[in-house]
Formats: structure tokens, sequence, C-alpha cells
């Protein structure tokens, strides 16, 4: 085996101290300060009349919200953060249901309403009620002094107390009015052009014409976005041109355009989506956001809110102040309240139209991977705030993973999850995915097992990312808790795994006594694959980072010899800290399972790697390996960046970097959602995102979408994806969030919370 050129002599080589503790080398990082940002978030109101249309929707000084509808005036009633509220009629004011409203508006915050008789409004004591006398009125704006321009097709007239002052007609039927406070003007929108109209004299001027208007409004700086079926338009005062048509928008179809507190908001057939200030846009579309696809109008809401109405109900997007601990604790509450079983940090699935009420605890392959990583979450939080709390569910957590040990009765091998004996179900796509990749020797047994006891059973064919797991929690408890007992445990299982995997030549041997499909890291293996073939570079990371962590904790020499030989006499070195460049597809002539894992990148490699991680560089034998490991990790995360992924940023953090991405990181924080049900989610459709060929890695677009707006939130998937169907599932913040934020809490990145 070809061998190093740069490592020393191993007789030169200085031992890690056993009893030095392994702090991060992160003393002089960058530090984000913990301070409240906008946090935003969806209220949802559905109807059950699916014959009902909805045409706006307003919120008064009083916090009333009022839609109107084909049906008359309705109010969402009921609605919760994950939990919908219904659209029932507004049945307040009596006098109201007998009215026939065509149209109504917010004037000085009150509503008005524009009926076949009159515009009226139940504020000012009921003052309000001038008679127009306009045959199918349909279109209300209002002016200066209780004046009001009404439309009726292309028609449109002044009326003030009962009184026409001018009236006069536009080409085509009239979309939308709205008025200009500063220039007295009323502006009058077609579908072909925008009309300039004086208050004083009802003078008309056409300001601008095109193709396909469908919405307009005035904007604080003093010009007009006008939108149209293929982007939107900027003008000023006279119609001319500021900024030309811009195309590239989630969306181009536009229905509705508005300025809230100085950010400009679309609507369109395919959702929602706000202007930022760097040219970008925060996209809602989607169930995670509205009740529908298409907006059909948008209005300043209630307490930091946007009201966005779409053709199956109303979307309230909530801005709520948090902090980024604010934002963990409602996590904390979501893990503890829903995803908890046996233990287990677990995903719940089998949701009906995404209410909660109906879910149910999912297995999974990965239950010890993912309560692993639950389990570094709560340990994390635990260091950094002494919550006693936080201890309970790490060792909640702990002795659900130390049971998926004693229930096998084999020592050193572990299940990937259990479940009471009668009530798990056998995933048939696993195994015919199994038997379509045939490998002589792997562990062919994916079924269920009893255990010692009948009322229990439990997952067989552990696979090296729950190791992994199973690895990175077990050091977390053996390196930072104090007491005694869990430490001593701890270090007993992973004494047991990794004797286990050593006795066996570096295998998992499952129940019938064949190594796990997946828990194979012996050279004869993975030196088998061509040396493109990522599996033999992961596997040769984690190995040594298992058998190191090992070795620190137990002393034993087997652990440091195993890897010093595999090191010294497999290429374990030379195969851990490949660059990844060199890492791709197999050749032509590379047999079938070494194409099978070649076809594209697998993203949980990304995840063992870096879990893996806080076992390869803290615990190296030599400190004159940790300068090597150090390098391998920066190239590693390097390959990783556009992913913008918190996790892998402060893993890499770990050895000290100083640049390890923490906007970006972040960024990540900030943009993840609070609603982790897995909806359908579309954006392969979208006009605004730069795509590109994917290639090995799977890199679809030339930068990340946010969380909030892609389909995929697990470390381990591909987060270019654009596209995923209703999962009918809600993703536990366990692994996904909780982990990255109070690991950043630990290493010093992130700091306690603040105030403004």
């Amino acid at each position: 085996m070809k061998k190093l050129a740069y490592l020393l002599p191993f007789a030169v080589f200085t031992l890690f101290s056993c009893e030095k503790k392994a702090e991060p080398e992160t003393a002089s990082l960058s530090v984000y300060q913990d301070v409240p940002y906008l946090q935003d978030f969806a209220v949802k109101f559905y109807s059950d009349d699916e014959q009902l249309t909805f045409k706006k929707a307003f919120v008064d000084r009083n916090e009333v919200i009022q839609i109107l509808t084909s049906e008359g005036l309705m109010s969402p009633v009921n609605g919760h953060f994950q939990y919908p509220g219904t659209i029932d009629p507004d049945i307040r004011y009596r006098p109201m249901l007998d009215k026939k409203v065509a149209d109504f508006i917010l004037y000085q915050n009150q509503f008005v309403y524009l009926d076949d008789e009159a515009v009226f409004s139940n504020a000012w004591a009921g003052k309000l009620f001038s008679r127009h006398q306009i045959s199918q009125a349909d279109v209300l704006a209002a002016g200066k002094d209780f004046s009001f321009l009404i439309a009726s097709g292309n028609s449109y007239t002044l009326i003030q107390d009962s009184k026409a002052k001018f009236s006069g007609q536009v080409e085509s039927p009239v979309l939308d009015s709205k008025y200009d406070s500063k220039t007295g003007q009323f502006y009058v929108l077609t579908s072909t052009a925008l009309y300039r109209i004086s208050e004083k004299e009802g003078a008309q001027k056409q300001v601008y014409s095109g193709v396909g208007l469908t919405a307009f409004d005035l904007l604080a700086s003093g010009v007009i976005a006008l939108g149209t079926q293929e982007g939107y338009v900027v003008v000023d005062a006279s119609g001319q041109v500021t900024r030309p048509l811009n195309a590239k928008l989630p969306w181009p179809v536009l229905t509705a355009i508005q300025e809230i507190d100085g950010k400009l908001w679309f609507g369109s057939t395919k959702g929602a989506f706000m202007l930022k200030e760097d040219g970008k846009f925060n996209y809602y579309h989607g169930e995670r956001w509205l009740p529908g696809e298409q907006v059909i109008h948008i209005s300043k809401g209630p307490e930091q809110s946007v009201l966005i109405l779409t053709d199956r109900g109303l979307g309230q997007i909530v801005f709520e102040e948090m902090t980024l601990e604010d934002k963990a604790m409602v996590f904390e509450k979501q893990v503890r309240q829903r995803h908890i079983r046996y233990g287990i940090n677990a995903n719940v699935s089998r949701l009906r139209d995404h209410q909660l009420a109906t879910t149910q605890n999912s297995i999974a392959d990965s239950d010890n991977l993912w309560t692993g990583m639950y389990l570094g979450s709560q340990l994390f939080r635990y260091l950094v705030t002494q919550s006693e709390e936080a201890k309970q569910n790490c060792y909640e957590a702990f002795e659900a993973m130390e049971r998926l040990h004693h229930i096998t009765r084999i020592p050193g091998l572990f299940g990937r999850t259990f479940e009471r004996s009668g009530y798990h179900e056998f995933r048939k796509e696993y195994r015919d995915y199994v038997e379509n990749y045939w490998y002589e020797g792997y562990n062919n047994n994916v079924s269920w097992n009893h255990s010692e006891d009948p009322e229990w059973d439990w997952r067989a064919s552990a696979s090296s990312d729950q190791t992994v797991g199973q690895v990175f929690a077990l050091i977390l408890i053996a390196e930072y808790i104090d007491e005694e007992d869990w430490k001593n445990r701890a270090i007993k299982l992973l004494d047991d795994l990794m004797g286990y995997i050593v006795a066996n030549n570096y295998t998992l041997v499952d129940v019938d006594g064949k190594p796990s499909l997946w828990g194979r890291w012996n050279p004869e293996f993975i030196n088998r694959f061509g040396t493109m073939i990522g599996d033999r570079k992961v596997y040769s990371s984690n190995l040594i980072a298992f058998l190191q962590a090992a070795y620190k904790f137990t002393g034993k020499e087997i652990y440091k010899n195993s890897a010093e030989d595999l090191i010294r006499n497999h290429g374990y070195l030379e195969n851990l800290t490949r660059p990844f460049s060199q890492i791709g597809k197999a050749p032509e002539d590379a047999d079938a399972w070494s194409k099978m894992l070649s076809e594209e990148w697998n993203h949980s490699d990304d995840e063992m790697y870096f879990l893996a991680y806080w076992g390869l560089y803290p615990y190296a034998l030599h400190d004159s390996l940790k300068p090597i490991y150090r390098e391998a990790i920066k190239d590693h995360w390097e390959f990783e960046r556009p992913e913008k992924n918190s996790l892998w940023n402060f893993c890499y953090a770990m050895t000290g970097a100083s640049d390890f991405d923490l906007e970006e990181s972040i960024w990540h924080l900030k943009e993840f959602p609070l609603d982790m049900i897995e909806y359908k989610t579309e954006n392969s459709h979208r006009k605004d995102i730069e795509m590109r060929d994917p290639g090995f890695w799977g890199q679809l677009t030339a930068e990340v979408l946010p969380p909030d707006e892609r389909p995929e939130l697990k470390h381990n998937r591909n987060l270019f994806k654009l596209d995923a169907g209703d999962r009918r599932s809600e993703l536990s913040a366990g692994d996904t969030y909780l982990l990255p934020y109070w690991m950043g809490r630990y290493l010093g990145v992130i700091s306690a919370p603040g105030r403004k």
C-alpha cells in the first residue's frame, strides 16, 4: 500500500493525553450577537365552501379582519400557528347581511363599503351614507374629505355627500383605483393603461399604456409599480419608465402589488413574494405559507403581519421578533410534545390534511442517528445553560440509545430502532433496494427481531451512519458529563461497540452472523473500491475517528494499535485525506456495486463525515496528525460551502478555523422554517433562480434556496432539491435546528440572547 510521503516516523509521534479534555479550539473565533430579528411564519384560514370566490381582505384600526367574498363579508376565525382556522360569515352587524357589498376599502383605517345604493360605513357613528345611483358599481377609491371615486365597467364618477362631482370613461373596464393624497390625483388601472384623474376638476390623462396590466400601487418614493402577466415595471408620475420590466421573479404572472411598511409585495398565480433590499425575494408559496396557490389580494395585517388572500382562503404572514434562542425554545417544545417515542427522537407521519392532531409517531431506519444528534443538542444546551431540563432530555435520549444495545442481547451490537411487538411495519421498499444491489457477504436481514421480552421487537441491520450516531453521542457523554455513572455507561457501550467491530475484522456483524449491509470498514472491503469512490474515503475517516475515541476513553492499546496499523499498512490516512476533487463516478469497467455507490454524491456521507470529525480531530492519536486532519476537514468543508449549512460550518469551526462562514450559518438558522410539516413544495417553475448542471454533487442552482422555501430540511438530503410532494409528516427539529444552534452556542460563535 502506498504511504503518504509527509508522514513522520511513528516513533516520534507524541501521544494525546487520555486525561486531557478535548476542548474545541475556538478561542479566537468570530461571534454572532444574538439580538431579535423578524421571524416569519404563517397562520392560515380555510373555507369549506369550494364555490366561494374571494375578493379582498383588510384589517381596520380595531384589528378586525374582514374578507369580501361572493357570498358577502366574512371573518377569519380561531387560527393559530400550525392549527388553521376557518372563514365564516361576519354577522356582527345584522343589517350588513342584507347589503350586497361589491367592494370595500380602508379609509382613515376604517372599513368603507360600496353596494348598489351607496358608499357607507359603520364607523363615524354610521353617518357616512353617500348615495351614488350608479348601476353595477364595483370599484371604490377614497379621496379627500369623504369624496369617493366609483367605477362601473369603463365608467367612473366622483361623488361626495351623495352628489356627483364629475364623470368620465376609459377605454376598457376599470380593474382598480387608488388616490395619491400628495398630489390630489386618482389613478385608475385597466388591462391596457394607467390613467391619472384630477380630484379637483376631473381632468384625465393616460400615464402609461401596456398589455396585460393586472395590478398597481403608488409607492412612498413617488413612483408607481405596475404588475403585468409577464412581470412588473416601475414608472414615475409622468409615466416615464424608471425600472424596466422585471420578469426574473419567482413567478411573473402577477395578480397584486402592495407596498407595506416599505417592502414591496407581489401576488401571483403561483404564490406571493416580497422584494428584499438585495434585489432577491422572499417566496411564500405552497401550504407551508398559504391556503391556496393563486393570490387574489394583499394588504397590511395586524401586529407586523401581512394578509394574503388566495383562491382557497386567507394566509396571514406574521413577523415576530425572536432571538435564535427564542426560536430554539419553540423547537424544544415541538420535540418534547410530538417527537419523542420511548426516548427516541422521531418524526411524526400520517397527517391528514396537515392536521397535527392526526399525527402518529413514525418508525425510521435512522431513529438511532436522529436520537444521537438530538442528544448532542441537549448536551450542548446543558453545557451552555446548565438547564436541568436539557440534562434530563439528554439522559432520556441516552437511555433509548443504550436500550438499542441491550435489546439485541449481543454485546457490541445495536439495533436501528425498537417498537412494541406487533406494532411495527416492514419497509418493503428497503428490502427491494437491498435485493437489487446484492454483494457477497453482506447481511440481508432487514426484518424485525424479537427481544428477550416478548413485548418488544427490534430492527436489525444497523448501518455505518447509525454507528456514527452512536459514537457521536457516546463520546459527548463520555467527554462532558461529570456524573460518573452516566459517563461510565457511555464508555462501556463505546468499548463494547468498538471491541465488537475490531474483533469481527472491522465489520458490524448482525444477529444472523453476517456483516450488516453498510457496517463494513475493513480494508478488504473499502480498498477494493477505486480511489474515486466516496465510500473508500468516508469509511476510512469514520473508522479512524471511532478507534481514536475508543482509545481516548478506555486507554486500551488495541484501539490505538488498530488505528496505527490501518494508517501505516492499509492506507487509511491516505484515503481519508484524499481531496474531494478526486471523488466522482466509477469508471465504465468498474463493478456494479461501485457504480451504484457513485451514481451521484450521497449527502448522508456528509453527515457521517462531519459528526465523526468530533472524534477524528480532537482525539488525534498524535499531535502531528491534527494539522493533517484539519486540512482534510477543510477540504471537505470547502466543497460543502454552497449549502450554507450551519452544522457543517460549526463542525469545521470546532477545529479552530477562523473562516467558517458565520454569516451564512446565521442565515441558515434564521431562515429555517418554524413550521416543519413536509408540505408539497415546488420551485422548478421559478424565474428568479439561476439553474445549472447539477453534476455529480447535485447542485441544481447557482445558490441554495432558503430553508423555508425548499423541500429538504434534513442535513443528509440534497439541499439544492427544488420540488417534493406532500409527505404527510412533520420533521423533528431535534437534529435539524437544535443540534447546530446549541453546538454554535457551545463553541461560543453564537452569543447568549440579548436585546437591541
